[in-house]
């Protein structure tokens, strides 16, 4: 499955999209970022509620597919942005993480 098949299947809001082709390899939630980044797998949609600028680059340093904001969480100003200049795929959804995490791992 693609992030721009996961978009499409959950309805989910592109805030930056630089490789909506890029393959997703897994999934992985949480908001600690110290423990994401030494937990999160390469090519995983990591769901999340933190929406500061770090989420981009721990993103980055664990290779993820996307970044996924949960619960109606928009990220905080330059987050999008930066996020395009650095490859990072971010999107938005209404649901809470619980049901998120759940409806991606069916569709994995």
């Amino acid at each position: 499955m693609t992030v721009g098949s996961l978009i499409e299947a959950l309805g989910l809001r592109a805030f930056a999209l630089p490789d909506g082709a890029r393959e997703l390899g897994g999934g992985y939630t949480g908001d600690l970022l110290s423990w994401v980044m030494g937990r999160a797998k390469e090519g995983c949609a990591w769901v999340t509620i933190m929406s500061n600028p770090n989420i981009v680059a721990v993103a980055h340093l664990c290779n993820a597919a996307c970044v996924v904001l949960a619960e109606g969480v928009a990220p905080d100003e330059g987050v999008a942005e930066s996020a395009l200049g650095r490859g990072v795929n971010l999107l938005g959804s209404e649901l809470a993480a619980f049901e998120l995490s759940a409806k991606i791992q069916a569709l994995l």
